[in-house]
């Protein structure tokens, strides 16, 4: 069926642009005081249109004849090529960047647009407002816990001095870019800078560093390599958590030949830094895939499956998972293992979760029903009186609703076996809070979210140390301490007495020690939630957070309504609370929509 030719074409190349955009834009910097409010991605000023302006019998109009083009695939092309226009048109990135980005993400995008339940009211709601319709436009849903009463729940305490503690190395968001080039553009216009075709620098322009930059740029590989040679001397390590997202942030030019190869290259380094008798358990990130967050749900067979990137992690991990890991792993991207007696850690897909995702339009019920597996693990260990840590990229906080009501349903029914969660992603040091959900009130669980490997946007490169109650009979096995590196790139990028030459072979210093940061004596939920509290009261305390958070280069406070929005967002280990505090607090929804969409 042909379009109509009477049809307003720049409505119709913006609404399917608008559907396609937070897909293939790269993550902005985390929330800071300057934007973490009010921020909307489709009226933001520069872009040329707002959809506040749509009316929504023309918005509704215009996506039933989006529907029908796509009926007929004689039209993808069409459609296609108006996105590409309309992304130069309306300024949204050079006109490079929309060609490419539009190609890769056209044909995985408009097969699951297809596929997808999603009616105009819905897809107007999102894009013009409520008024318009349901705003969420995944359905909810309840999964089924067993009917075995929950155990009676012990309050945590302190294990005896001289206990034996487990040391953890954590790894997130590395993100390294094969196409960094010390001396090149920092500020160029590209999502990403600091690479071989960003320009020559002008005598205004700042240069690309030789171990970073801080700048919207990601690492090359000689940072990712000293990272791992100063860790491998900092060990022994009793295992290690890696939350992935390994490649860099030009995702309008990504494939998948590069995808693998960088997973192969990164995977490789780790084992051969750490060497063969440290366990490394990974989880998937949501830039593994290209294009970026697209990871179907298994019943998607053939090429469009994620099938080419599993079977390649089963490959690289193999030396750390066993067998029945690698199954579920080259199923939907997750799975379990016993770390050692008594302790079980799941790694989980976050990316079934995560509402950039296109594919989870055709069905977000419980995708891969990964959520009900879980709850079956867990049921399992409780039998057996294991612990669980679960790790993941995306904190369940900033899923989309269901699933993050669900999760936090199961963590509320497990709270004596799931006894830490760990995670990544926002490229920041900060947490999350799970309460008790009867009152909301009893604080029963913490999910860190730890420090990114990049500098992208503007910090520190840094890794995290957790320190566990280890491994003897009736460990709680639940975190003690943590601590953040940090390679200050102020100070590595020039040497002393030779500032235009870089140290050699740079040492990765300790920012700090939670405990001693924080004056706190463990760091149990509850140590948390009085955190938040003492956060309220002593802002000296809260701007010591927030430097951290940035590890230790921030060039803004974060007062008043930053403030406001970031104790929402640290409370908040569930989408609806974070939605609710928002509200709460005067910012009409504005706030958790930004904290969403400014995440990597």
């Amino acid at each position: 069926m042909r379009l109509p030719t009477l049809l307003p074409s720049s409505l119709l190349i913006t609404c399917t642009l608008a559907l396609m955009l937070p897909l293939f834009v790269p993550c902005r910097p985390a929330p800071t005081s300057e934007h973490l409010v009010f921020v909307e991605q489709f009226s933001r000023p520069g872009v040329g249109f707002n959809w506040r302006n749509v009316t929504c019998p023309v918005c509704k109009a215009v996506f039933t004849i989006l529907d029908i083009a796509l009926l007929s695939d004689a039209n993808e092309e069409r459609v296609a090529r108006a996105v590409g226009e309309a992304c130069i048109r309306l300024h949204l990135a050079d006109e490079h960047v929309c060609r490419q980005i539009t190609e890769l993400f056209r044909d995985d995008f408009i097969r699951a647009l297809q596929q997808s339940l999603l009616w105009p009211t819905e897809a107007c709601a999102l894009l013009v407002g409520a008024s318009c319709g349901k705003f969420d436009m995944y359905a909810s849903w309840n999964l089924t816990l067993p009917k075995v009463p929950k155990p009676p729940v012990t309050p945590p305490s302190p294990p005896k001095p001289g206990s034996p503690q487990s040391r953890v190395l954590f790894l997130t968001d590395i993100h390294w870019d094969k196409e960094y080039v010390a001396g090149s553009t920092a500020d160029c216009k590209d999502p990403l800078c600091c690479r071989k075709d960003s320009e020559t620098p002008s005598w205004r322009r700042r240069e690309a560093g030789y171990w970073g930059t801080y700048s919207k740029c990601d690492l090359p590989l000689r940072t990712v390599q000293n990272l791992l040679e100063n860790a491998a001397r900092d060990g022994p390590w009793d295992w290690v958590y890696w939350t992935g997202d390994i490649p860099a942030h030009n995702v309008w030019a990504q494939t998948r030949k590069q995808q693998l190869s960088e997973l192969t290259v990164i995977s490789k380094l780790i084992h051969k830094h750490l060497g063969p008798n440290v366990t490394v358990y990974p989880a998937v990130g949501n830039h593994e895939s290209t294009p970026a967050n697209s990871f179907p749900p298994p019943f998607v067979h053939g090429n469009r499956s994620c099938a080419w990137l599993y079977d390649t992690m089963a490959k690289e991990w193999a030396p750390w998972l066993p067998e029945q890991a690698l199954k579920t792993l080259r199923y939907g991207g997750f799975y379990t293992v016993e770390i050692q007696p008594g302790l079980r850690v799941v790694s989980l897909n976050m990316n079934f979760c995560a509402r950039e995702n296109f594919w989870l339009m055709v069905n977000s019920t419980d995708p891969a029903n990964q959520l009900q597996w879980l709850v079956h693990i867990l049921q399992e260990s409780e039998n057996k009186g294991e612990k669980v840590h679960i790790i993941g990229h995306i904190p369940p906080g900033l899923c989309l609703g269901s699933w993050s009501w669900n999760y936090y349903h199961i963590v509320n029914r497990y709270e004596s076996t799931v006894t830490g969660q760990f995670f990544g992603h926002t490229h920041m040091d900060e947490f999350q809070m799970f309460y008790d959900e009867s009152t909301m009130s009893r604080p029963l669980g913490v999910a860190f979210i730890a420090p990114s490997v990049t500098t992208y946007i503007n910090l520190n490169p840094g890794f995290r140390v957790y320190y566990v109650d280890g491994n003897y009979q009736g460990s709680s096995r639940l975190v003690l301490d943590h601590e953040t590196y940090i390679l200050n790139l102020t100070t590595v990028n020039h040497s002393p007495g030779a500032p235009s030459n870089p140290v050699q072979n740079p040492k990765w210093t300790l920012l700090y020690r939670a405990t001693e940061a924080y004056g706190v004596t463990s760091l149990f939920p509850s140590d948390y939630d009085g955190l938040l509290q003492t956060f309220i009261k002593d802002d000296r305390v809260f701007q010591k957070f927030w430097y951290l958070r940035h590890k230790g280069h921030v060039s803004e406070t974060c007062t008043e309504t930053c403030k406001t929005s970031l104790l929402c967002f640290l409370r908040s280990g569930r989408y609806d609370e974070l939605e609710q505090c928002d509200l709460f607090n005067g910012f009409h929804g504005n706030m958790a929509r930004a904290a969403r969409k400014t995440l990597c």
